[in-house]
């Protein structure tokens, strides 16, 4: 059996779902909807000339094909318009993160993803990554013994070019700590299994886009930032963000600190480093592990093979019903404090997460 699949929005990461649904047995991608005639041609270039997609201008004309699921990659500020005729066609859906650039746009998709007879599924990649995997479930199997504090460090690269440099404003992409830092949120919501209760940003733009301007508008996206997120069962949480130094040997470094040890997670070398409390003066019993991800993988994409192991289990879920890993609601979460941190950051001030309705 071969699920035929449909894209909406074929740019980069619409490449990047392209080439990782290629090599998941049992799926292909048969239509393509993009407005855009350039990203539609570099999405038939990764489909490569044996294929034969049909080709829709909207997402409207592609929900009426004949299609068993469909990958939504369109710019942040669409995926409203985008999901709406694909909710109507009760189709099985994986939205790219973040859901929506607004908690009143998550709160609709939640809505709508309930009364709808397929699944959804939020693309958050990085739950995936398989370093990042082993590392949650030996804190989830208590090797740090009673998590208490949590670090996430992201040193990379600029934003890159999209078409027309629509991520280059925070209308359009809900702010960097939407857009970017709602993959870390969730991540914290899913390492220290509670809800955010207070958040402080501190975050501006230092470095980079200063001397780019689009129709006489200058950017306003943020490229550093520390966050902190308290959340309610105690455990304490901080992203470090800097879209500046692409230099940095490991692009993602997670830490987790309990009463018991301290365990780093380390991508993309893909180490784990485990360091058990000894006592003062004591001799270190540091345990260094290697986590391996296949090849073929990690050539499929730019996420350390986390795109292509989300496809197996998005196809698992429409195959074998098998569960959805990353509901709509945890969209809508990882949007709400990412959305707390553009506030906090702007007005300069803590945020309860109460004042966003949650």
């Amino acid at each position: 059996m071969t699920l035929r699949y449909g894209l909406v929005g074929t740019g980069m990461m619409g490449g990047e779902h392209i080439r990782n649904v290629a090599i998941i047995p049992g799926a292909e991608i048969v239509a393509l909807a993009d407005p855009v005639g350039t990203s539609i041609g570099w999405a038939k270039d990764a489909l490569g000339t044996d294929a034969s997609p049909q080709v829709f201008s909207s997402a409207a004309e592609l929900a009426k094909a004949d299609l068993d699921a469909v990958i939504v990659a369109s710019p942040n500020y669409t995926h409203r318009k985008v999901l709406e005729p694909l909710f109507d066609a009760g189709l099985n859906i994986l939205c790219e993160k973040p859901v929506a650039t607004t908690v009143e746009d998550a709160r609709w998709i939640v809505e709508r993803a309930a009364k709808s007879p397929g699944i959804f599924w939020t693309a958050m990649e990085y739950r995936f990554m398989p370093p990042a995997a082993e590392f949650i479930r030996q804190v989830h199997d208590g090797r740090t013994g009673k998590l208490q504090m949590l670090g996430i460090r992201e040193h990379r690269f600029p934003f890159l070019p999209k078409v027309g440099d629509w991520n280059r404003f925070s209308e359009n992409t809900g702010g960097t700590m939407v857009e970017k830092c709602c993959h870390f949120f969730d991540l914290m919501r899913l390492i220290v299994q509670s809800e955010a209760v207070r958040v402080y940003c501190s975050g501006a733009m230092d470095v980079n886009h200063l001397d780019e301007r689009y129709d006489g508008r200058k950017p306003d996206i943020i490229d550093n930032s520390y966050t902190t997120v308290d959340f309610d069962n105690g455990v304490r949480a901080m992203l470090d963000l800097s879209m500046f130094a692409e230099g940095a040997e490991n692009q993602e470094e997670i830490t987790a600190v309990g009463d018991k040890a301290r365990l780093d997670c380390l991508i993309p070398t893909g180490d784990l480093i485990f360091s058990p409390r000894v006592g003062f003066m004591n001799p270190k019993q540091v345990v260094r592990d290697h986590v391996p991800v296949e090849e073929h993988a990690l050539a499929a994409g730019h996420h350390h093979g986390a795109t292509y192991y989300q496809h197996q289990k998005f196809y698992s879920a429409l195959v074998d019903n098998g569960p959805v890993e990353v509901t709509a609601h945890d969209g809508m979460m990882a949007v709400a404090i990412g959305t707390a941190a553009e506030i906090s950051a702007r007005e300069k001030r803590v945020v309860e997460m109460s004042e966003l309705g949650f």
